[in-house]
C-alpha cells in the first residue's frame, strides 16, 4: 500500500471517529500527531492524512453541499458514516488538491468503499464523485 493510501485511510478513521462520536477533529489531530511523532515509520503517511484532514475541515460546508447536491434522493444523515467520510476525502482530492489526479480521487474512494462498506457503497460513491468532478470541471 502507497504512502498516499496509507494516509487516506488514516484520514478516513479520524474523519469517521470524529464523525461517530461527535467529536471535534481537532481533537482526535492532536492524538494521532503524538503517536506518528513518536512511530517514524508512520510519519510518511502522516502528514498527508493530516492536509486531508485539515482540507476537510476547513471546506467542509462546501464540500457537504456539493455531496448534498450529487448525492440524488440522500441526505448526509441519511448516509452510513464512512460513505460520508469516504465521499469528504475524494470531494477535497477531486477539488482541492491539484496533486491527485481525478481519476485517482475516485479509484480510491471507490475501493475504501468497496473495502469497508456496503455492497452498494462503492457504486454510490463512484456516482457522487464523478458527478462533482464533472460540476468541478465545468466550472
Amino acid at each position: 500500500m502507497s504512502a498516499r493510501s496509507k494516509a487516506r485511510k488514516r484520514a478516513l478513521d479520524l474523519l469517521y471517529a470524529a464523525d461517530v462520536r461527535q467529536v471535534p477533529v481537532a481533537d482526535l489531530l492532536t492524538a494521532e500527531a503524538a503517536r506518528a511523532a513518536g512511530e517514524p515509520d508512520r510519519q510518511a503517511s502522516w502528514l498527508y492524512a493530516r492536509d486531508i484532514v485539515d482540507g476537510v475541515s476547513d471546506h467542509r460546508a462546501e464540500i457537504d453541499d456539493l455531496i448534498t447536491t450529487h448525492a440524488e434522493g440522500w441526505t448526509l444523515a441519511r448516509m452510513p458514516a464512512v460513505d460520508r467520510a469516504i465521499l469528504r476525502i475524494g470531494t477535497w482530492e477531486l477539488l482541492f488538491n491539484d496533486d491527485i489526479p481525478a481519476a485517482v480521487a475516485i479509484d480510491e474512494a471507490v475501493e475504501s468503499a468497496k473495502e469497508l462498506s456496503t455492497d452498494e457503497s462503492s457504486g454510490f460513491v463512484h456516482g457522487v464523485l464523478a458527478a462533482i468532478g464533472r460540476a468541478g470541471a465545468s466550472n
